[in-house]
């Protein structure tokens, strides 16, 4: 009897303990008391059904659907509930935008090795079977990455991680997407890594068929993992305990890493297209940093009766012209052939003020006759070496100042509308016109970063404006007729001195007055160089000199004119 009793308390006190581990949330909400099993967070009417979800839960892991058919939908409205179900939200929603982002810089990236959203519209615009499919498949993978991802979080934190082969179609359809991120025209250099050198092309479907695939194996682990919450949702033996998804205040930390990995993301996109010459030409409108670099000269020298001026402005700008070495062979016929230059548009704005006779059929025929600049067209060389140093392809230009955000705000590409494009910057550095060997496109680069011109202070390299773009493109014909270094710096001082006379002139009264040289004696690199040629440098060291003499210049008729 004394065992029994013994027994008895004993299985009380384990029943007592059990309860009281059992011991459910109970709260009073509308005159009802619910009750919450604390291990799945359901809300029960009745306390008994709450307390046989939690030992349930305990003992199995897992929910018991006949004990979950009697939980009730509404839960406590609570105060933390309220404050945090927008950030729930938003959390969720940054770690989609993240996803979303990173994976399109990916894509992205893969498509500027080789071409871009221009190129792609170009070429493929006028095949709505092609491009459109391209279009929407491509759009419908970034956006169900962005889905998958914060889907797979949401699964992860309520119910545990999935297996992985669920997810792995995720994965694998983000690099397929990757690789098919290319234009079959254009080539691409990560299919040629992996021993595809055809790119695109080598697919019957010309890539379509990769991004169906990534698509598709986009969807798989989306129609899984929706499909799995959907089941858990409903409770059952094999599902496990639910866990509270939403965002915790220990995690602002994390919020906050994503909101900035979203805003650096979103930012680094943004730099990448409005690069792109198809929204450049959207964002640009003709706003451009530096127009009145484009001013052509159209002053007069004639004689003044000033002994000194008079013998300098002849020897600066000969009666005769200067007889050049170089001569434009069938460069602007490339020019043309590529839509750099556009034949009618460039027939338009001469048709009233017309050509020289020796540049009549320049834009149908070769020009093997070397360059005869004279005043009366040395503005025509301007407009017509101009396309050629923007567009033709030296690979030191890749690290060209203008190459960059800006590319279609400068004087010297959006400055640029003779061209089939709207805007100049859709041509740099585009097309082989000239052809160079990698010495003399050092050469070419070595001069034209020690050359200036008097409207700002910018070097040839810096092809800023109009005069810029024209002797780079002079330097680079010459350099590949076999033009020493030193005949290259002959050749752009003289074409400098007709493009802006007013302050070569003067540099040649300083040297002649101040220096005593003579200006047939001066040295081309000196003169083409920083101290001479900039405008800041100019102005300090020839123009405030020369203005120092009385009447030694006399006062000029005439003006600028802006563009082409």
């Amino acid at each position: 009897m004394i065992a029994l009793r013994v027994n008895t308390i004993t299985a009380l006190k384990e029943r007592r303990q059990i309860i009281q581990k059992l011991m459910v949330k109970t709260i009073q909400q509308q005159n009802k008391k619910l009750s919450q099993c604390k291990e799945c967070n359901l809300w029960y009417s009745a306390k008994i059904w709450a307390t046989k979800c939690e030992a349930w839960c305990k003992k199995h892991n897992s929910c018991n659907l006949e004990i979950t058919a009697h939980a009730i939908k509404s839960k406590k409205p609570s105060t933390r509930n309220k404050q945090y179900k927008f950030l729930t939200a938003l959390f969720y929603s940054l770690i989609g935008a993240v996803s979303f982002l990173g994976l399109f810089l990916l894509f992205y990236w893969s498509l500027r090795l080789n071409a871009s959203i221009d190129n792609l519209i170009r070429n493929f615009y006028g095949v709505p079977l092609y491009f459109w499919p391209y279009v929407i498949l491509t759009l419908g993978t970034l956006i169900l990455f962005g889905i998958n991802v914060p889907l797979l979080v949401y699964r992860w934190r309520k119910y545990g991680f999935p297996k992985l082969g669920k997810q792995a179609g995720g994965g694998l359809g983000a690099v397929i997407g990757v690789f098919a991120s290319a234009c079959p025209v254009c080539g691409s250099t990560l299919l040629s890594a992996i021993g595809i050198a055809g790119g695109l092309t080598v697919f019957p479907l010309q890539g379509l068929e990769l991004k169906a695939l990534s698509f598709g194996l986009m969807l798989v682990p989306f129609w899984l993992t929706t499909n799995e919450l959907r089941l858990f949702s409903r409770g059952g033996k094999e599902c496990p305990i639910p866990k509270d998804p939403s965002f915790k205040t220990s995690e602002w930390s994390l919020f906050a890493l994503l909101a900035l990995l979203t805003a650096i993301f979103a930012s680094t996109a943004w730099g990448m297209l409005k690069t792109d010459p198809v929204i450049a030409r959207l964002i640009s409108q003709g706003e451009i940093i530096n127009p009145n670099d484009n001013n052509l000269n159209t002053n007069s020298y004639p004689t003044t009766g000033n002994k000194i001026y008079d013998e300098v402005v002849a020897k600066v700008l000969p009666e005769k012209g200067f007889q050049s070495k170089i001569s434009l062979k069938d460069s602007i016929l490339k020019l043309v052939n590529n839509g750099v230059i556009d034949k009618q548009k460039f027939e338009e704005i001469y048709k009233q003020r017309g050509l020289p006779n020796e540049l009549k059929d320049v834009l149908e025929k070769p020009s093997n006759k070397p360059i005869l600049l004279r005043q009366d067209n040395a503005n025509y060389y301007v407009n017509l070496l101009w396309p050629l140093g923007l567009a033709n392809y030296m690979s030191t230009n890749n690290k060209s100042p203008i190459n960059g955000s800006s590319l279609f705000n400068f004087a010297s590409t959006g400055g640029w509308n003779l061209g089939k494009e709207k805007n100049g910057g859709a041509y740099f550095n585009k097309f082989k016109i000239v052809s160079l060997t990698p010495q003399q496109e050092e050469l070419v680069t070595k001069i034209a970063k020690n050359t200036y011109r008097p409207c700002c202070d910018n070097s040839t390299f810096y092809q800023d404006c109009n005069h810029g773009s024209a002797l780079l493109g002079l330097l680079e014909i010459g350099a590949s007729q076999g033009l020493t270094e030193d005949k290259l710096y002959k050749e752009a001082l003289a074409f400098n001195s007709f493009w802006f006379p007013h302050n070569y002139i003067q540099t040649a009264l300083y040297f002649k007055v101040v220096k005593n040289i003579d200006w047939k004696k001066v040295n081309p690199r000196e003169v083409m160089g920083y101290n001479y040629s900039a405008i800041s440098q100019w102005g300090k060291n020839v123009a405030q000199e020369v203005a120092k003499i009385p009447n030694l210049i006399p006062k000029q008729q005439g003006g600028g004119s802006c563009g082409v």
